[in-house]
């Protein structure tokens, strides 16, 4: 596993927390709620794309 992928989803994450609390003390509980949905999906992409190449790799290593 790569440690940047790692760096990536502690950054996504940090980021999305600070915006949430931006947006929860203005009073914008909505758009929190969607801004943490956003960055969720992404890091879920990043995961499922990063499995993706795991099952590639393993079909290929046993040449399947």
């Amino acid at each position: 596993m790569d440690v940047d992928l790692i760096f990536k989803i502690a950054a996504i994450g940090i980021v999305v927390a600070v915006l949430n609390q931006v947006l929860i003390r203005s009073g914008r509980e909505e758009q929190a709620m969607m801004t943490t949905l956003a960055g969720l999906v992404v890091v879920l992409m990043m995961l499922v794309q990063k499995i993706s190449d795991l099952f590639d790799l393993i079909k290929a290593l046993f040449a399947l």
